[in-house]
């Protein structure tokens, strides 16, 4: 009996000595085609500023080498076996990825804004500049730009429904980008495979063409492409754009990938590459961009000086507003940002409504403006707390990144679109998010207002300075005259500036209405200044020649006024704000204020 025993732990011993040296052979093989085949699905790029890279190293290359380390001397221990030289590089292998891991979270510490609130600030050079100078005043509207992506989706697709044999097999993409085409604003998106077996059918003609929408005559047109588009982003395998790219560029961090055309109608997909300016993952910027013909495959790096001026997406929008919202927000320190908001500021902020049409979220919003032969994003200024007016506009160039502050007060972007969908709000339209534009001098927004299939059914304009000046009609030209009227700028009486209409709605007595009328042409008093306490009762903005003015009426009974540009804090100031200020009294009785203090 103890004879058989022994030649069974005999035979046992023999079939897992090939076992452990099996392990010895196969996991190493596993390992290495692990690596390759995570390295092609992921694409990380090979730099030491890439997060991606460091999480690559620690989950794909390091843990899983120490598992299988693991595995063989656990084998080997099984089989009465000493782990020999095998047990110390184990533990070393783990003890790396815990420094590593450590040092990943350090480094990503280490650049964050509360050490570097200055250095984020920095980051995008702003320049106060003139809106009437920047902005030229718009004779008409019929070459102004009115389309979100939505509705550039659905005219693309209608367009492609015409085409029955293009239909059957790729879908338009709906990222469009905005593009300044010929010296005028377009949107463009590509083709692209409509799944994987659509594409194993059609990889050897590749992408048939692309589309074009006009924002202005709300059309799409289709635009073959003689000679298909291989390298595309719906693509697999190595004709996937994004990895043709990597392999180009293995050490580049690029990303927003986009579909452009240049001024012959020539397409390219663009990626910007991004570069980190703090530490080893702080402070993002763009250092320049790479544009790749997807027809040959063939690819070009540009730096952000030298890129070509038909590239019209380079700094991506949100980019652009993070890196306002760090000057905006961490000018003065970053404690400062977080407990004392002094001269806080950021760019406005819109509802992102889910599916069902429920309130989900926050988040900044922006439009385009076509400028100089550029794309510009342009958004409204507000103080960090939310009180849906804006004490400014920023126009950024998405090419060159070039910044321009405009300090003008009023309603923000939200505001603006409700007391659009106010003037129909028995028809139930929801307005767009609109385009800034100048009207004799006179900052307004346009948009379009959609009913629930999307459709544009009337156009709206509103007064960024008085948004209770509100026009709507079913053309643009009609909306166009009908605001002019109302400001007046078109020659004729104006019926609608703020004074009548508070007048025509029974408040002919109001103390801030009164102030304005009486205030036209004021220059600052002369005399000895004196202090006043009071309550806001009413507090508006005016435009006087050119200029806001913040005007105040005091529970005294008494009218103060302030020009904005001498202290942009006014934007901070509600109604029943006690404050104390230093002013001279005019001869119309009309406080001016030198200096003005919060005292609750």
């Amino acid at each position: 009996m103890a004879k058989k025993k022994k030649k069974m732990e005999f035979e046992t011993m023999q079939v897992k000595l090939p076992h452990v040296k099996g392990l010895s052979i196969v996991l190493p093989v596993i390992y290495i085609l692990w690596v390759a085949v995570m390295y092609y699905l992921l694409l990380p790029a090979l730099n030491i500023h890439s997060r991606g890279l460091w999480l690559f190293v620690l989950g794909v290359i390091l843990f899983p080498l120490g598992i299988i380390g693991a595995l063989v001397s656990a084998a080997r221990k099984a089989e009465g076996k000493s782990a020999g030289k095998l047990e110390k590089p184990v533990n070393g292998i783990f003890a790396a990825v815990g420094v590593i891991g450590i040092l990943f979270l350090i480094l990503l510490f280490y650049g964050s804004k509360m050490f570097h609130a200055q250095a984020y600030a920095d980051i995008l050079t702003i320049e106060d500049s003139d809106f009437n100078s920047d902005i030229n005043t718009a004779s008409s509207v019929s070459k102004i730009a009115l389309m979100d992506t939505d509705s550039a989706v659905l005219l693309g697709n209608r367009e492609i429904g015409s085409l029955s044999e293009v239909v059957s097999q790729y879908n338009v993409s709906e990222d469009y980008t905005q593009i300044d085409y010929q010296g005028a604003p377009t949107k463009v998106s590509a083709l692209e495979y409509a799944g994987f077996f659509k594409y194993m059918g059609n990889k050897e003609n590749g992408v048939p063409g692309y589309i074009t929408v006009d924002p202005v005559g709300q059309k799409a047109q289709y635009v073959p492409v003689k000679e298909g588009m291989i390298y595309v982003p719906s693509a697999y395998f190595g004709k996937d754009l994004r990895r043709h790219i990597r392999m180009n560029y293995p050490d580049k961090l690029f990303g927003n990938l986009h579909f452009e055309v240049d001024e012959d109608g020539k397409p390219y997909y663009i990626a910007s590459v991004y570069k980190y300016t703090i530490g080893l993952f702080g402070g993002e910027t763009v250092e320049g961009a790479i544009s790749c013909d997807p027809i040959s495959g063939d690819c070009q790096y540009y730096d952000a000086s030298e890129v070509p001026n038909w590239m019209d997406d380079v700094f991506d929008g949100d980019l652009l507003v993070e890196q306002y919202n760090w000057y905006g927000e961490l000018s003065n320190g970053f404690m400062n940002s977080i407990f004392g908001k002094k001269g806080c500021k950021k760019c406005t902020e819109t509802v992102v409504e889910d599916e069902d049409g429920d309130e989900e979220s926050y988040e900044a919003n922006f439009g385009y403006v076509a400028k100089d032969g550029d794309i510009w994003i342009y958004t409204g200024v507000t103080s960090v707390n939310d009180d849906a007016s804006n004490i400014g506009f920023i126009l950024v160039n998405e090419r060159t990144s070039e910044a321009h502050y405009y300090s003008i007060a009023g309603a923000d972007e939200s505001s603006a679109m409700a007391a659009a969908e106010g003037e129909v709000q028995e028809k139930g339209y929801r307005a767009s998010f609109p385009s800034l534009i100048n009207v004799d001098g006179q900052p307004t927004y346009i948009m379009v207002l959609k009913d629930a299939s999307g459709i544009v059914k009337l156009y709206g304009m509103v007064n960024v300075e008085s948004y209770n000046m509100v026009t709507t009609a079913a053309s643009l030209d009609e909306c166009f005259a009908k605001y002019r009227k109302m400001t007046g700028s078109d020659g004729t009486e104006n019926t609608g500036n703020p004074e009548e209409a508070e007048n025509s709605s029974g408040d002919s007595n109001s103390t801030a209405g009164n102030a304005q009328t009486a205030a036209k042409g004021k220059t600052i008093p002369e005399g000895e200044t004196e202090t006043r306490s009071f309550v806001i009762s009413e507090m508006q903005y005016v435009e006087i020649a050119g200029e806001t003015y913040v005007y105040l009426a005091g529970d005294d009974g008494m009218v103060y006024w302030q020009k904005f540009s001498d202290n942009e804090q006014l934007i901070f100031l509600h109604e029943g704000d006690t404050v104390t200020v230093n002013g001279i009294m005019d001869k119309d009785n009309i406080y001016w204020i030198d200096t003005i203090g919060i005292m609750q």
